[in-house]
């Protein structure tokens, strides 16, 4: 019964990451977790692709090569979306629109905001490619934001701008404008509480869990879960093993884990507040959910948990689709 649930509703997983530079081709069946097969196999309808930029040196050479990264990624995610039975979709009609015509949406996106290099012109160039959302910080500080965990390699200290800096505002200003999605995976609770402030769409963490659950940096304490509430934001719940349970192994986790971290944001802010980004090709993976492929079995998990038909399509592509909606308003609005 709960196959045949997953296979009516619109899967959209919000985080994954792209092998860079070279990988397998995302139409072979191969060693990534989510290519074209696979995608098929599991049901998954939609999946935002990360251009990841790693926190680098913020000095002319480091930004240049930022920025050339983004693009250069941005050109292979969109690529990607030409394969047969795929297609680039950067609107959440677009998202649907593939879906009922058995189309795969490729949704691109931006990992970390040192991707512009300090010139946010350069936003509009990737709302222009359809980037949806773009997250503020990766691990390290950078010019826009504090991050939850600190680079001391490059010279961090606990905190730089107190969260955002005049510069991260003037950003979250912009993408609002452009209709992308201020994401908040990574940031520190400061960037967080901040933007959550500053925005006048919701924001969205797109790979995280419930620090109330596993007490690591990188997840959301009851504070932040309140706030994204209170503003309309959404929880994706991500699948790194030690984000859901400390100090975990993949190996270690199952999808019964995932399902307490929706339980746990679901009970706490609600059903339209929570849903899934697995952070797949970026160290995202579970006992028994190592690949798109076996995306079902989540569902089939959370449907024994009580989650009905409609709550799952809230929780696998509904509500995402929600806060596009909102950004796009305010998008048409500005």
């Amino acid at each position: 019964m709960a196959h045949e649930v997953h296979d009516r509703l619109l899967v959209i997983d919000s985080h994954v990451d792209i092998p860079w530079p070279n990988g397998p081709a995302f139409t072979a069946d191969g060693p990534r977790c989510v290519d074209l097969p696979k995608v098929r196999r599991g049901g998954v309808g939609a999946v935002c692709f990360a251009a990841y930029i790693p926190q680098g040196r913020r000095d002319e050479a480091g930004n240049a090569e930022a920025r050339g990264r983004a693009l250069a990624m941005l050109d292979t995610i969109v690529a990607m979306g030409g394969a047969d039975g795929a297609v680039v979709a950067s609107s959440a009609d677009a998202i649907e629109a593939a879906h009922r015509a058995g189309r795969f949406a490729v949704i691109p996106a931006v990992e970390n905001g040192t991707a512009l290099g300090g010139d946010l012109a350069l936003l509009d160039e990737f709302a222009a490619r359809g980037v949806r959302y773009m997250t503020l910080t990766h691990n390290g500080h950078n010019a826009l934001a504090d991050a939850a965990i600190p680079r001391a390699d490059l010279g961090d200290g606990p905190t730089e701008h107190g969260g955002l800096s005049a510069l991260g505002r003037d950003a979250i200003g912009r993408m609002n404008r452009l209709g992308i999605l201020i994401d908040v995976s990574h940031a520190a609770k400061s960037t967080m509480m901040q933007a959550v402030a500053l925005s006048r769409t919701p924001i969205v963490a797109t790979h995280s869990c419930a620090r109330a659950l596993c007490d690591h940096p990188r997840n959301l304490d009851d504070e932040q879960l309140d706030a994204m509430r209170d503003a309309g934001g959404l929880v994706q719940i991500t699948m790194v093993s030690a984000f859901l349970r400390r100090g975990a192994k993949p190996s270690e986790v199952n999808v019964g884990t995932i399902a307490d971290h929706v339980d746990y944001v679901a009970g706490r802010i609600g059903i339209d507040h929570v849903g899934i980004g697995t952070d797949f090709d970026g160290g995202g993976g579970v006992a028994g959910y190592m690949h798109a492929g076996q995306t079902p079995g989540l569902t089939a998990e959370l449907a024994s948990r009580g989650y009905d038909e409609t709550a799952l399509g809230k929780i696998w592509g509904g509500n995402f689709l929600r806060v596009l909606r909102v950004a796009e308003r305010e998008r048409q609005a500005a």
